[in-house]
């Protein structure tokens, strides 16, 4: 593996993980379309880029959130008994999810990738907040119900090689969960969706033809450890200079960011199904 290609990832992870720890987001969202550039033009099998890309992005979250987890249950910001059911729920879903995305054509996932991601980010910059829910008493739902809630987060979220926080925040404020709480909870239901994806990208990737080397599944390996280590290093510094820039702004710029990559990763849907030019980007 070229010494070029992993100081790139590495710089990949930096980056994302600033961002994520500076606006409060999760990385998976910049991850994917990044992942997808650069294994395609290391000339990873076409068919397997974005399914690597997405396995890749949602196993990194393992790293990150398991020092969330800790930060937050220290400051006993966990509501356990919600994770207990959402995270369970989150795990299968996550787990069921990343086997059904392995049978879709990378194109379809492209595709549904960019457009979800492009709805969030005009969402974004429009300056919508996802805990515009107005905070009451909390509102007490059946176990079968929050574990139904965690399965179609983590299905999504195995979709989207996201840790789910975009879905789980705005749900557990719609109960009723104070934002503090609400975000801590998320994080530890964001581990055990990762560790979903992770349990099952593995395991659906395992017959895959065609894997380059260093791939564990559908993960690729190296990409996890350098963009893992290095946003682990950077999200702590993107968290203390959200006290001293104008984080209003730089969620604009993050959101035209995002938006530049979710029409890539259509635009690549679009190739990958022959519907627009031919798949070589």
């Amino acid at each position: 593996m070229p010494i070029v290609f992993l100081l790139e990832l590495m710089l990949l992870g930096a980056f994302t993980g600033c961002f994520a720890g500076m606006l409060g987001l999760g990385g998976g969202m910049m991850l994917v379309p990044f992942l997808t550039f650069m294994f395609t033009h290391q000339h990873f099998p076409a068919e397997l880029v974005v399914h690597m890309a997405i396995a890749t992005s949602l196993t990194t979250i393992v790293f990150t959130a398991s020092a969330s987890v800790r930060t937050h249950h220290g400051r006993g910001a966990v509501q356990w008994k919600t994770v207990r059911w959402l995270g369970l729920g989150a795990l299968l879903g996550t787990f069921i999810g990343a086997h059904i995305a392995s049978h879709l054509h990378s194109g379809w996932l492209a595709l549904f990738f960019g457009g979800f991601v492009g709805l969030s980010a005009v969402r974004m910059f429009s300056g919508a907040k996802p805990d515009a829910a107005q905070l009451g008493e909390q509102r007490m739902l059946a176990a079968p119900l929050v574990l139904a809630a965690g399965g179609g987060i983590g299905a999504l979220s195995s979709m989207l090689g996201a840790g789910g926080g975009f879905l789980t925040v705005p749900f557990l404020r719609w109960r009723g969960v104070p934002m503090r709480t609400a975000v801590g909870t998320s994080a530890a239901t964001g581990l055990l969706i990762a560790i979903g994806g992770l349990l099952g990208y593995v395991s659906a990737g395992l017959g895959a033809q065609g894997l380059p080397r260093y791939s564990l599944g559908y993960v690729y390996v190296p990409a996890l450890l350098a963009c893992s280590a290095t946003s682990v290093i950077s999200a702590p510094i993107g968290a203390s200079l959200t006290h001293r820039l104008p984080v209003h702004l730089l969620q604009r710029v993050f959101s035209l960011l995002l938006l530049t990559l979710a029409t890539y990763m259509f635009f690549k849907g679009l190739k990958q199904l022959g519907w627009v030019g031919a798949a070589s980007a």
